[in-house]
């Protein structure tokens, strides 16, 4: 290779960052399809609906499944996007960039109402739940896409890894609410260091993926899917950061240790065990998978680090923006509080960053990001636990507000939903 993996990773996350960037919001969520006779999904009514959608709605489909159904709806005025997430039960609502909150509130209101009514004749329903409570009586089938079907079948390599769980088809049930929110240059890592230091206040405040489906201790399934998954085979790659970093080569450092794990070859996907990023770009060639079960042997390109993306919660994205993606899928009541909550803060990172040095909370508990996370998402705390997130979590959320107030949107609206149970 010509270029070593870090300069390649930097090529491709730092080429759309700018020094001033206009503050716009992206929003993906990501919701569950339920039948509300507590029976499987009927993906006859789900793939039905896009097409209401395209005709009641005036969106234009922009894919395809093989089988010819609307797969992805895009509004080309706005560049909204109705899309099936991995399965046919999991719709996502993934907004072009806005200015304020108020404005993606209004459109989606606009499209829930027509998809609810077109789902409540038929029996079913949209609801705000971090997984899908039919998860294990649901067709949990990849849509009929190469991209879904290669990301099935490579999570389906978990069967291999005793450490891992024994649910591989967890992309077609988890449901997520992301945001995306431009930065700069000079503080990118700086922004990802403060929203990883609060992923414990995170989990406390939006936790809404307790699973059925074993024992696990947490209220949020999600970081265990992940973690214990493919996808986490290598550390660096999903959840929470373990190190602050100090500076931009520290951060690509780390990422550089974040996986590889699919490529395209003329059109074709192709995937294999994950590796580095550093050591992928190191080999001569390696073996991988077709959608077809056949092996074959490729060499790395250049061009393959577009096939890069990794799991982190604040992630580094091509487009300019940290995507914060720790949080689950919210009832739709409360759908836009977390990106109020991640717009807030962000507007005060000077005062969040003075404040995280000296909080208490860490005092207390240690800065162990990745270990608070799991010990504040317990399905049950501690009287002193407890006291000490609510703490934690009440100063954060006055630091956000002070953010969105002096936006002066109205935005701090969204903040008053946040419930300290």
């Amino acid at each position: 290779m010509s270029k070593s993996a870090i300069i390649l990773l930097k090529e491709h996350y730092l080429s759309h960052l700018k020094e001033n960037p206009e503050l716009l919001i992206g929003i993906e969520l990501e919701l569950p399809i339920v039948n509300t006779k507590r029976e499987a999904v009927d993906l006859a009514v789900s793939k039905a609906l896009l097409h209401h959608l395209v005709t009641t709605l005036d969106f234009d489909v922009e894919k395809y499944d093989l089988d010819g159904n609307p797969i992805q709806l895009v509004k080309e005025e706005s560049q909204d996007r109705i899309l099936f997430e991995v399965s046919y039960t999991t719709l996502e609502f993934a907004f072009g960039p806005v200015k304020t909150l108020l404005e993606v509130e209004k459109r989606f209101e606009t499209y829930l109402s027509v998809i609810q009514d077109f789902l409540c004749e038929r029996g079913h329903l949209i609801v705000g739940q971090g997984l899908n409570p039919q998860w294990a009586t649901n067709d949990n089938q990849p849509v009929k896409s190469p991209r879904y079907q290669m990301l099935m079948d490579y999570l389906a390599l978990g069967k291999n890894y005793s450490q891992l769980h024994s649910f591989p088809q967890y992309g077609a049930f988890i449901c997520g609410s992301q945001v995306q929110l431009d930065v700069s240059r000079s503080n990118f890592y700086q922004v990802i260091n403060a929203f990883n230091q609060i992923e414990a206040a995170k989990a406390y405040l939006f936790a809404n993926s307790t699973f059925d489906g074993t024992d696990w201790d947490t209220r949020i399934s999600r970081d265990i899917f992940w973690e214990a998954s493919m996808h986490g085979l290598l550390t660096e790659n999903v959840g929470v950061n373990a190190v602050d970093f100090a500076t931009e080569e520290d951060f690509f450092d780390y990422l550089s240790q974040s996986a590889m794990f699919t490529v395209q070859r003329q059109g074709r996907d192709y995937y294999f065990p994950p590796v580095s990023v550093v050591d992928y770009f190191s080999k001569a060639k390696f073996e991988a998978v077709d959608l077809h079960g056949d092996k074959t042997i490729l060499q790395p390109l250049e061009s393959d680090i577009e096939s890069h993306r990794s799991y982190q919660f604040q992630s580094l994205t091509k487009r300019g923006t940290v995507e914060f993606r720790s949080v689950c899928a919210q009832p739709l009541d409360r759908t836009f509080a977390p990106a109020a909550f991640h717009l807030g803060l962000l507007v005060e990172l000077e005062t969040l960053e003075h404040y995280l040095a000296t909080a208490p909370f860490f005092t207390k508990w240690g800065r162990n990001y990745k270990a608070l996370r799991r010990q504040f998402s317990k399905k049950e705390l501690t009287a002193e636990e407890k006291s000490s997130i609510q703490s934690f979590s009440k100063d954060l959320l006055k630091i956000a507000k002070n953010g969105l107030l002096t936006r002066g949107f109205g935005e701090e609206l969204y903040l008053s939903k946040i419930q300290l149970h």
